[in-house]
């Protein structure tokens, strides 16, 4: 597997060894002992699965301590564009994004660390995207901010009359009006 390292301390993205031939291909899509030694010693405990059609954005969310997720990110068929948002107080890169293009093409997978936004935005017809997570989903812990907070600033890369939003997601605050954020040094590994 290629570690690549992004402007943001933590955000990695992870590219697999692919080996095809006539029958198709094979590749290792998880390593607990890779990911320890050269990610983070997360250990991941739920799998979820969604699946969307071109438009669709779900995001930006997180859920607070003391049941902020990790999350590994993949998609199985289709394209989006995956975005993770530093959201922890005092950090150097507080605000800022990563975004990166995951697709059944380049199978590569995204990490995103807690004390982070996370939100994709479907660019192909159909998606079927899969993420691993390191605490389990509590609802009561929930939080978002808004995908289209200017401040922020993120290009979704398809015109803004073609997303779609659940109810919840067209509600959220913007960063700098959010009440509850993550402390940077409580958020490091």
């Amino acid at each position: 597997m290629n570690i690549i390292k992004t402007d943001i301390e933590g955000v990695v993205i992870i590219e697999p060894r692919v080996f095809t031939d006539n029958r198709g291909y094979f590749f290792e899509s998880f390593s607990q002992k890779i990911f320890q030694e050269e990610v983070c010693k997360t250990i991941f405990v739920q799998d979820n699965e969604s699946k969307s059609s071109f438009g669709v954005l779900r995001g930006l969310h997180f859920q607070k301590p003391p049941h902020a997720q990790s999350k590994l990110v993949r998609v199985i068929q289709g394209k989006v564009l995956d975005v993770a948002v530093d959201i922890r107080n005092g950090s150097p890169t507080f605000g800022q994004y990563i975004s990166v293009e995951l697709s059944e093409e380049n199978k590569r997978q995204f990490f995103v660390p807690r004390g982070f936004a996370h939100g994709f935005v479907v660019l192909s017809d159909e998606v079927i995207f899969q993420y691993k997570c390191d605490n389990y989903y509590a609802p009561q812990y929930e939080g978002a901010i808004a995908w289209d907070d200017p401040d922020l600033g993120i290009d979704w890369q398809i015109p803004t009359d073609k997303i779609i939003l659940s109810d919840k997601d067209k509600k959220h605050t913007q960063l700098k009006d959010a009440g509850w954020l993550f402390d940077y040094k409580e958020s490091l590994y």
